[in-house]
Order: structure tokens, then C-alpha cells, then sequence
């Protein structure tokens, strides 16, 4: 099998990654092209001893940890134009080795070899990305989801990380209206709500009054993995893990500077099922 046809099932969910390091799906693009460019320039470093998914991980770190993205230098001219900061400050290795675990599902151990470190190195850098999100700012946070039990359970870990509740929206109309006396810090959106409306609607009629960052949830993130237009920069899975949603929201609130109305232009799609 060709290195092409060992990652290849790999690469949406490795732009997935990307983007909630880089918190833009341009940013986060830039560096998943730079990393095939890589492996395309340079075969022997795709290591054949590791697992297909932690070797192609592998390649995108050192990519990521060779191009620095402080205003000083970019990725071909391709990396997101808006506010900047140090990656080095927002980005430390306990929280990459946090989003490869809890949101790629990686063992320790695999994220040991992606990360060339040890196993013990790794569980202690998990520890301390888990104190640090339970050290992040608190916020007001919007959910829009119909599921009362989903609903719930992304309340609870809401809460359980500081953050306040503002409303649980269950329709477009619904969230259009709980905006309307408070904007939230955050918006936690499922995709397809009650009355047939879309999340995606209801979330682009909230950024076209203010720039506050999303995190969509929905089954096929696949669907929205494609590359081929405007797409959210984070996304939650469903069935979704507590460890994910912390480190997602942790993430996207490290980054909220840099949403803005129009992030989720051309993103609905009939094709996403109810999950």
C-alpha cells in the first residue's frame, strides 16, 4: 500500500485537528497542505514502524512545530490574515497532547508516538491541559439542540467547566430570540433542530450581528470536512465524549477573536442526518 492510500482516510480528520489548533479553517488547511507537501518531498520521514493515522499525525507536528505563525512567518502566503498571536503561548504541547487524545481518540501511547515523547511524558501533559481548561475564563454560552437529554448533559459540562448557561434553544426562532437581550460568549449548535429549522441558519443569523465562537455537533463531520468551502472551524461529534467538549470549548475560546459573521456561508447541507 502507497503512503497516498494509507492516509487518505485519515486527512479529514487530520484538517479537523488542524483547524482547532490553528482555530481557522484557513490556517488550519495551510498546515495540512504543508504536511503533504512534506511527506511528497521527503517519503523516509512517514515512519512505517507506526500506525498509518499516528505517523501521518507525526508529520503534521513537525511541520507544525518548524513554521512558526506569529506575523513573522506563514505557510505559502496561505495561513488566515486576521488577529495573531503566538501559537508557541496558545498552543503548548499539554494541549496538543489533550486534542489527540480526547478529540482524535488517541491512546497514550499513540500519542506518544505522534508526539515522539514517552507514555509517562504524555499522561502528565494531559494533567496539565486539564488544569488549564478548568482554569479558562468563564462565559456566557448558547446551546441550540432539541435533544432535552443532550441538551442536558452539554449544560452540565457547560457548568462544570465555569461557564454560565445563558439559554437552551430548541429552534432558529428560539435562538434568534434568546440573543436578543444578551450575546453569548459562546454557541454550542446542533445541526438539525424541532421544527425542521436548521442550526446553521440560526447560527449565521447570530454572527451576522456579532462575532462570537461557534462549536457545531453533528454525526458526519465528514460532510462538512471537505475542503471545497466555507466551514466551521469547530466541530463536536456526536455521540460526543465529556473529555471532547472540554477541549474543543477550551479551544474555541482561545480563539475567539478570530470568528466573524459569514464563518458558516454555504456549510448547510440536506444531506446531514439527525444524529
Amino acid at each position: 500500500m502507497s503512503i497516498a492510500q494509507a492516509i487518505a482516510p485519515h486527512l479529514p480528520y487530520l484538517r479537523r485537528f488542524a483547524r482547532a489548533l490553528a482555530g481557522t479553517q484557513q490556517g488550519g488547511d495551510a498546515y495540512a497542505v504543508a504536511t503533504l507537501e512534506a511527506l511528497v518531498a521527503d517519503a523516509e520521514s512517514f515512519r512505517l514502524d507506526l500506525e498509518p493515522r499516528v505517523a501521518l499525525y507525526r508529520a503534521f507536528l513537525k511541520v507544525w512545530g518548524s513554521v512558526p505563525v506569529n506575523g513573522v512567518t506563514d505557510v505559502g502566503g496561505r495561513l488566515d490574515g486576521g488577529p495573531r498571536r503566538s501559537l508557541s503561548l496558545l498552543t503548548p504541547p499539554a494541549r496538543v497532547a489533550f486534542l489527540l487524545h480526547c478529540v482524535e481518540g488517541f491512546s497514550a501511547e499513540q500519542v506518544a508516538g505522534a508526539m515522539d515523547r514517552s507514555v509517562v511524558e504524555v499522561e502528565d501533559l494531559l494533567v496539565e491541559a486539564g488544569r488549564e481548561i478548568a482554569e479558562q475564563m468563564s462565559t456566557d454560552v448558547l446551546i441550540i439542540e432539541d435533544e432535552p437529554i443532550i441538551a442536558m448533559d452539554l449544560e452540565a459540562l457547560v457548568q462544570s467547566l465555569g461557564h454560565r448557561v445563558m439559554a437552551i434553544a430548541r429552534t432558529r426562532d428560539e435562538a434568534k430570540a434568546a440573543v436578543l437581550s444578551r450575546e453569548p460568549g459562546l454557541v454550542l449548535a446542533d445541526i438539525q433542530l424541532a421544527d425542521g429549522s436548521s442550526g446553521v441558519d440560526a447560527v449565521n443569523d447570530i454572527l451576522a450581528a456579532a462575532s462570537v465562537p461557534v462549536i457545531f455537533i453533528t454525526a458526519f463531520p465528514e460532510r462538512f470536512l471537505t475542503g471545497q468551502r466555507p466551514e466551521p472551524a469547530f466541530l463536536i461529534t456526536k455521540p460526543f465524549r465529556a473529555e471532547t467538549v472540554k477541549a474543543v470549548i477550551s479551544q474555541a475560546l482561545f480563539f475567539d477573536q478570530k470568528s466573524r459573521p459569514g464563518l458558516c456561508d454555504e456549510a448547510r447541507t440536506p444531506s446531514v442526518a439527525r444524529a
